[in-house]
C-alpha cells in the first residue's frame, strides 16, 4: 500500500504514543507525487517548523504544571500533575511522548527521503532538520526516564539521548551559514553536556555560545502556517479568567506570552528554545561546583548587565486579570512575599494589575540583583541564586521540571506495543524530597499583615539535596 500524506501541513508520519507508524491516507496528495517535486524540501522544512512549535507548546504546558511555577486554577488540562502525580497510563504522558516521537520521525523522513529526492534542496535545510531532531532527543533526555528513538525500538536512556543530540548538533553546525545558528548548536550542546554532568565540556560550549550575549532562538506561533501558542491562552486572556496561575513569588514574571491585538490569533508570542542566559548560568554553575565563587559572581553579574537587562519588555495592561474564581484564592494587590516561613519579607513580586500597566518580560526577567550576588559568599548561597535565576529566567519555557529532577515514565501506549519496555520504564521519577499533595504550589495569605508566604522554597530544597542523583548535575 502507498503511504499518503497531508499537504502542505506535512504530517505524513503520525504516531501513536509509541513509535509505531500509522499510515494516513489522503486522496489529494500521494507520497510519490510529493517526493522529488520541485518545492518538497521547502515545504517539508516549513512543516517541521510547525511541528516543533506544536511539540514545544505542549511540553511547556504540562511540565510547567508539574513544577512549582504554575498551578491549574481551572482548565481542562491535567488535574493531577500539580500533585505531582504522574502515571504511565495518563493520556497527557502519552501525548507528550508522541509529540517528541513525531518530531524525530518527521526529521528522519525529511533527511532520508525528502531532501535527497529534491534536486533543489540546500544544506541549510538539512542543518535545520538535524537541529530539530537533536532538540527532540534533548527533550527525551530531560523529560523522560527513557524513550525509544525508533519504532518499537529499545528504550534509550537519558544519557543515550543526550549523546545522540550532541552527535546531531555536530553534524548540523558546519552546514549552517549564519554565525548565530552555529552558536545555537554550541548552546544546545552545552545543555546536553550539562544534563550529562560534564562540566568541562558544557562550560567550553557555553563560552562559545556567549560570543553573542543576546543569542536567541525561538519557535513561532500564529504565522501563516503556524499553530497557536496554546500555553499563551492558559496564562493570558482578556476575559479575566486565569486558567493557570503562577506561584505568587513568580507573579511579576507572568504573563510572558500575551496579546495586545484584540484578535488573539493574530498576536501569538514565540517560545524560546535556546538563549544566551543559559550559557552564563551553565558557566556560573560549573564555577560554583569547583568553588570558584568569585568567577561565578562575575559571570552572573555579567549575565544581568550584558543579557537580561537588554531583553525586550512590554508595558502591558493586564487589568482583566483577576487571578481568582478557580481552585485557590490568589493575592491580587501588591503584597509582600516570603519564599518560605523562615525567609525575609520581600517587595515587588506580586503586582496590583488594577493601578496601571505592568512590565511583561518577553524573553527573560529576574528580581535577583548584583548586590544579592555579591553578598553570596558560600557555595550553597551562590548555588541557590543560580537555581533561582534558572527558575525566573526560564519561567514559562518548560525547563523547571527538569531542574527539580522529575521525569515522565514511558507511556502505557508504548508499553502495549513495544516488548522492550520494562516495568521500571513505566514508573515516573519523583525525587523523595519533592513535596506532595500540591504543596509545591501552596501558599498562605495573611491579609492583616499583607504578606503571602510560600509553603516551600524549592530552590532551598534543591541546594539541601544537591548531591541527590536526580538534580544539580555538576555536584555529585
Amino acid at each position: 500500500m502507498k503511504k499518503y500524506m497531508f499537504y502542505p501541513a506535512l504530517v505524513m508520519v503520525l504516531m501513536l504514543g509509541s513509535c509505531e507508524l500509522v499510515e494516513v491516507e489522503n486522496p489529494n496528495v500521494k507520497e510519490d507525487r510529493f517526493i522529488g517535486s520541485g518545492n518538497s524540501a521547502v515545504e517539508w522544512t516549513d512543516g517541521m517548523r510547525r511541528q516543533m512549535s506544536l511539540m514545544v507548546a505542549s511540553n511547556t504546558e504540562f511540565t510547567e504544571l508539574v513544577s512549582d511555577n504554575y498551578f491549574n486554577n481551572y482548565t481542562a488540562s491535567s488535574k493531577v500533575f500539580d500533585i505531582p502525580q504522574i502515571n504511565f497510563f495518563d493520556q497527557d504522558v502519552a501525548n507528550i511522548q508522541a509529540g517528541i516521537h513525531r518530531t524525530m520521525e518527521m526529521c528522519d523522513y525529511g533527511l532520508t527521503k525528502v531532501l535527497p529526492a529534491d534536486a533543489g534542496s540546500k544544506p541549510i535545510q538539512r542543518a535545520e532538520l538535524l537541529m530539530y531532531k537533536a532538540y527532540a532527543h534533548l527533550l527525551a533526555a530531560e523529560l523522560f526516564v527513557g524513550m525509544p528513538a525508533t519504532a518499537l525500538g529499545e528504550v534509550l536512556s537519558p544519557e543515550a539521548h543526550f549523546n545522540a543530540a550532541i552527535a546531531l548538533l555536530n553534524d548540523a553546525q558546519p552546514l549552517f551559514t549564519e554565525s548565530n545558528d552555529r552558536l545555537v548548536c554550541a548552546l544546545l550542546r552545552a545543555r546536553a553536556y550539562y544534563g550529562l554532568g560534564n562540566a568541562t565540556q558544557a562550560r567550553t560550549e557555553a563560552n562559545t555560545a556567549i560570543q553573542n550575549p543576546l543569542l536567541l532562538r525561538q519557535v513561532l506561533y500564529g504565522t501563516t502556517n503556524g499553530p497557536g501558542n496554546g500555553f499563551q491562552a492558559n496564562i493570558f486572556t482578556t476575559s479575566g479568567a486565569n486558567p493557570f496561575a503562577p506561584l505568587p513569588r513568580l507573579d511579576f514574571l507572568d504573563p510572558k506570552y500575551f496579546n495586545t491585538n484584540p484578535t488573539a490569533a493574530l498576536d501569538q508570542k514565540p517560545i524560546a528554545i535556546a538563549k544566551a542566559e543559559e550559557a552564563y548560568l551553565i558557566i556560573a554553575e560549573a564555577m560554583v561546583s569547583s568553588n570558584d565563587l568569585s568567577g561565578a559572581r562575575t559571570t552572573l553579574k555579567n549575565m544581568l548587565t550584558e543579557c537580561v537587562s537588554k531583553r525586550a519588555t512590554t508595558s502591558l495592561s493586564d487589568k482583566a486579570e483577576t487571578r481568582n474564581g478557580g481552585n485557590k484564592v490568589y493575592p491580587v494587590t501588591a503584597m509582600k512575599v516570603k519564599f518560605d516561613a523562615a525567609s525575609a519579607e520581600k517587595d515587588g513580586y506580586i503586582l496590583n494589575r488594577q493601578t496601571g500597566n505592568i512590565t511583561a518580560y518577553q524573553v527573560s526577567g529576574t528580581k535577583v540583583t548584583a548586590a544579592e550576588i555579591d553578598a553570596a559568599n558560600t557555595q550553597d548561597g551562590l548555588l541557590y541564586l543560580v537555581y533561582l535565576l534558572r527558575q525566573e529566567i526560564f519561567m514559562a519555557e518548560g525547563r523547571r521540571m527538569t531542574d527539580l529532577g522529575i521525569r515522565f515514565p514511558v507511556s502505557e501506549r508504548e508499553q502495549l506495543g513495544n516488548k522492550n519496555v520494562t516495568g521500571a520504564h513505566t514508573q515516573a521519577i519523583i525525587p523523595s524530597f519533592i513535596p506532595r499533595n500540591r504543596e509545591m504550589d501552596d501558599f498562605e495569605i495573611n491579609t492583616a499583615s499583607g504578606v503571602v508566604t510560600m509553603k516551600h522554597d524549592m530552590n532551598k530544597i534543591l541546594v539541601q539535596n544537591k548531591t541527590a542523583p536526580e538534580v544539580v548535575p555538576f555536584i555529585k
